[in-house]
């Protein structure tokens, strides 16, 4: 049986853990978003002390050497893609859209797919595409099993690059125009000084 100062002692020092716990917590405010942050504080508290620590934790001790242990080796995937900024979820896309009965829903698929390919084109390659190159592209992804003609569905390029940040051929005329009257005016500044 304990005495009384040894049972104080381990009250104390509970208490004293417990609010060096509140204390990290409103530190990294950030951790209360992450599940089970308060676990992973006692964690934390329990690292800090070098597993030495003789409090009572309201969750299980963490195990040394499962938390020096090397963490599995990870198994990626090792499909090919075949044009990388259209990426494999356009791939698997197109691949369901060959598997469907033609109808209204394939061709949605379709159409939607096309729509996609210009929206990554622009977004990873450059400022301007064909339409007729994507739907190439999709013909070609497709192993001819897509063939679309008409683009109209295709959404504007201009609206893609704004939606990106980019710019279209409008605003760089705008800002090369800025550009030429700010250099017009500063050479005018100067030369009135002369």
């Amino acid at each position: 049986m304990q005495d009384q100062s040894a049972l104080e002692y381990n009250t104390e020092r509970n208490k004293v853990a417990k609010a060096i716990i509140k204390v990290m917590g409103e530190l990294n405010p950030h951790l209360r978003d992450v599940e089970e942050y308060k676990p992973k504080l006692w964690t934390h508290l329990f690292i800090m002390s070098d597993f030495q620590l003789d409090v009572d934790s309201p969750y299980p001790l963490p195990e040394p050497a499962k938390l020096a242990a090397k963490p599995d080796r990870v198994a990626y995937p090792q499909t090919k893609i075949k044009v990388g900024h259209y990426g494999k979820t356009v791939q698997e896309l197109i691949a369901k859209a060959c598997e469907m009965e033609p109808g209204e829903e394939r061709t949605a698929l379709e159409k939607h797919c096309g729509a996609l390919m210009k929206r990554f084109h622009l977004t990873f390659n450059s400022s301007s595409v064909e339409d007729e190159v994507i739907l190439a592209h999709l013909t070609k992804l497709s192993d001819g099993q897509i063939k679309l003609t008409d683009t109209s569905f295709l959404p504007n390029t201009n609206e893609i690059l704004r939606a990106n940040g980019g710019s279209s051929n409008n605003q760089n005329k705008n800002r090369n125009n800025k550009n030429r009257n700010n250099k017009n005016r500063n050479n005018k500044n100067r030369n009135k000084r002369y």
